[in-house]
């Protein structure tokens, strides 16, 4: 079960700068590369905005 990065994303690069993969990439909202997450949460910890979820 990967993570994915929904609306609420003030695109800060907080999530990008922590992800032990490296599968967060930049855009109007940052995006998680389902195929290379390793669900390990780190994204959603370190979000000031709530914005990575399970899915």
């Amino acid at each position: 079960m990967a993570y994915f990065i929904s609306d609420e994303c003030i695109a800060c690069g907080a999530c990008q700068a922590e992800c032990p993969v490296g599968c967060i990439t930049e855009g109007d909202i940052y995006e998680i590369d389902a195929d290379q997450c390793i669900d390990c949460g780190t994204c959603a910890e370190i979000c000031p905005v709530g914005a990575p979820k399970a899915e």
